[in-house]
């Protein structure tokens, strides 16, 4: 091939590479990454896509230039010149595509075996995943359970994920990882906050009527704001009673979601109004704190007009005696008050 020919074929491809590159950077296809493993994870997609943008360029390049340069005249209905293999080009465009998708696959294995590294001194977050609600236990803590999770910037997280009653999926698209929650086992997924903030939590598995608002939030603290947090949470968890016990325990099981509660600013939708809970425990004949106890562990049993069936799950009846007899006698008086 002449020198000219080959110098139109670069810019050409130069040209459709920078132009796809364009489009590749612009808009943001991506989220921000705020995690290592994001990081990590970012550089391979970057990778495969760098790749895929010069073969692409290179391909097209030459393809536009042979149907301009080697273009047939209107009327000119002969065949083309016999064309005989080229042993060198057959050779390259074998191993250099071996080597660039080897390439792939070597750093591929490199960043999921790095992304699973716990360290020395992981930070052990329980997740648990129920229609519709998010509940992060820290068993390093003294158990503190929260709906709202916090993690310290710059420490390994190994969460271990359980469902209660379908299957749910954890994303926090800033943090670059993905992991199921699956009903009758655990499974657990690694991370490692990079950067300060707070970033929205995910499912990402049809979970139910419910599934749209089964969201809730992680804010990435420093170490030092992380352990006053834990503290104070800690004290907040194992002390008090009454009202406050049970507007917490309302809160960190997600109650909210589904549910409107004035007393703790709940706007949910899809389960019936708990401010009229009076009103329901009427109509069904039963005493209130009665009402409210069996529409938690058996929420079946009376179903208010206009609301379906089998759409509450029946897992808070897990939630322990303390737990369960202050969020009755919360809903109750909040009911009352209402």
């Amino acid at each position: 091939m002449r020198r000219g020919a080959i110098v139109q074929l670069t810019l050409l491809a130069l040209l459709i590479g920078g132009a796809v590159t364009v489009v590749a950077l612009y808009p943001q296809w991506l989220p921000p990454t705020a995690s290592e493993q994001a990081d990590r994870i970012d550089f391979v997609f970057w990778y495969v896509t760098a790749i895929c943008i010069a073969i692409y360029a290179i391909v097209i390049a030459a393809l536009v230039y042979s149907a301009w340069k080697f273009r047939a005249a209107p009327d000119d209905d002969a065949d083309g010149p016999p064309v005989h293999g080229h042993t060198g080009l057959e050779i390259a465009w074998t191993a250099i595509p071996f080597a660039l998708v080897t390439s792939m696959a070597i750093i591929s294995a490199v960043v999921l075996a790095r992304n699973d590294r716990v360290g020395s001194d992981p930070l052990r977050v329980d997740v648990t995943a129920q229609q519709f609600a998010w509940t992060f236990k820290y068993p390093q803590q003294k158990g503190l359970t929260t709906n709202v999770l916090r993690l310290p910037i710059h420490r390994p997280t190994r969460f271990t994920l359980r469902a209660l009653d379908v299957i749910h999926s954890f994303w926090v698209p800033e943090f670059g990882q993905k992991q199921d929650a699956v009903p009758g086992t655990t499974t657990q997924v690694t991370v490692t906050p990079n950067r300060l903030g707070t970033y929205p939590i995910i499912c990402t598995e049809l979970c139910g009527l419910g599934h749209a608002v089964m969201r809730s939030a992680v804010v990435v603290m420093s170490q030092a704001n992380f352990d006053k947090w834990a503290q104070a949470g800690g004290k907040a968890a194992g002390g008090g009673g009454g009202t406050a016990a049970g507007k917490t325990v309302f809160v960190n099981n997600g109650c909210g979601a589904c549910h409107q509660l004035k007393a703790a600013g709940a706007t949910g939708k899809i389960g019936p109004d708990l401010d009229k809970l009076a009103a329901y425990a009427q109509s069904a004949g039963k005493p209130l704190e009665d009402f409210t106890r069996e529409s938690i562990v058996n929420p079946d049993a009376y179903v208010e007009k206009g609301y379906a069936p089998h759409v509450m799950p029946n897992t808070f009846k897990s939630l322990p005696k303390d737990q369960l007899d202050s969020l009755v006698k919360y809903l109750a008086a909040s009911s009352k008050g209402a």
